[in-house]
């Protein structure tokens, strides 16, 4: 029986035996390497581009710097060499739908991951990434086989109505509860 695990914001797993790696995704990406001819795999989960001020920050991972060097080193250490990577990336939805699409942090973890790859000369053979929707990935580590599920997001509208509700009723409830006296000379 493969070995199951979940990994989250900022957590990296590699494995030389087969395990089923899961983890959902919205904006954030996730990189799965996969060694064919060692059968080696890992994956990470990367909040944000960029490198983590170490000292400052305990979750280094959270950054894609940080995880993807982490993620290779780890893969070396159990016996791969770099020629032998395949990547696969998934995630990088744009979620906020308040914010606009060229400032979307899933598309900036999307182009950091791809531009990271292209330089570390490690090839993408496979992706699902962009849209809205967020993504629940099970990656299996022997084969590099990956099975995604698509699941919906409450769309803006929905949750702006839902805010505005919240606030009246917010609003209603002060003005209810606090009585001011004014106090004149």
């Amino acid at each position: 029986m493969k070995e199951r695990v979940k990994i989250h914001i900022g957590d990296i797993f590699v494995s030389s035996r087969p395990s089923v790696v899961e983890t959902v995704l919205g904006s954030c990406v996730s990189v799965c390497l996969h060694d064919g001819i060692h059968r080696l795999g890992g994956m990470n989960h990367i909040l944000l581009p960029g490198r983590a001020v170490l000292g400052e920050f305990n979750g280094a991972s959270r950054y894609g710097v940080n995880a993807m060097e982490t993620l290779i080193n780890k893969m070396m250490k159990i016996g791969t060499r770099r020629r032998d990577l395949r990547a696969k990336i998934f995630g990088g939805a744009h979620i906020m739908q308040t914010i606009n699409m060229d400032a979307s942090p899933g598309l900036k973890n999307v182009r950091f991951v791809e531009e990271f790859l292209e330089i570390e000369d490690i090839p993408i053979i496979s992706r699902d990434t962009g849209g809205i929707n967020a993504r629940k990935i099970l990656f299996h580590t022997s084969t590099g086989d990956v099975f995604l599920k698509t699941l919906p997001v409450i769309h803006f509208a929905t949750v702006n109505l839902e805010e505005r509700k919240y606030r009246k009723k917010v609003a209603k409830e002060i003005q209810k509860s606090v009585e001011v006296e004014l106090f004149r000379n």
